[in-house]
């Protein structure tokens, strides 16, 4: 059966991760597809890992497939090793917090389940969907980042920090990728618009963002290692 595999990434998320796994395993996914949901722990120093099992013993039904590093080496490897792990027709990454709604993985699908495309970003700058009102300098760093991303890329993407960013397997498991923070974004979209022919499209989505205090991890020294990153592998990689 075709299938969708969801790589997480978490750390210190044992409050909120049976809270984003019972939303994914609640959604009724297009087209039938099967759910592979694929958890890498990134050596969480809270409760994370106890949350995770006893929500795969309590939930039987839904597939989850858990790995953990052994030390903590960032989001970006996280993905890495989830990425090399999926086994679905597509793979979408999902942060472990609440920041962004499962039930939206459909509108992310469409193009491409209708042919259209290889790679969907999901954008919170556009559509009509609901989005928290937080940061005025996150949103304009953001913009920043994204302006200097698309000089590099020749897209015209309005989020490319988005967290949701779904992929046909075989073009993400091509991609050979190296961050191992959040430098992750910036290099795979950069990565993506080397690829001969690849169909990039974007779709709008809700935000739920999170404060400081309700556990959000990026900093502004994230910011410049993201603008390194696009210096980086748009012109000299």
């Amino acid at each position: 059966m075709p299938a969708l595999s969801i790589i997480i990434p978490v750390y210190n998320e044992g409050k909120t991760i049976h809270k984003i796994l019972e939303k994914i395993r609640a959604v009724h996914l297009m087209a039938d597809l099967e759910k592979d949901v694929v958890i890498v722990n990134d050596a969480s120093k809270d409760n994370t890992e106890e949350a995770i099992k006893n929500y795969q013993t309590q939930n039987p039904s839904l597939s989850i497939r858990y790995f953990k590093n052994e030390q903590n080496c960032g989001k970006g490897f996280s993905l890495r090793k989830g990425i090399s792990e999926a086994i679905g027709d597509y793979v979408i990454i999902q942060d472990a917090d609440l920041e962004y709604d499962p039930t939206e993985y459909n509108i992310l699908l469409k193009p491409m389940m209708d042919g259209f495309a290889d790679v969907v970003y999901g954008s919170r700058f556009m559509g009509g969907r609901p989005h928290r009102i937080l940061f005025f300098w996150h949103t304009i760093g953001n913009k920043v980042l994204t302006f200097l991303s698309n000089i590099g890329t020749n897209f015209n993407l309005s989020d490319m920090e988005t967290c949701y960013k779904l992929f046909r397997r075989e073009v993400i498991q091509q991609i050979k990728l190296k961050e191992n923070r959040f430098g992750f974004e910036p290099e795979v979209t950069a990565k993506i618009s080397k690829i001969k022919g690849i169909r990039v499209y974007e779709v709008g989505i809700s935000y739920y963002g999170r404060t400081y205090d309700e556990g959000k991890k990026i900093s502004w020294m994230d910011g410049f290692r993201a603008i390194y990153c696009i210096i980086k592998y748009n012109f000299f990689v």
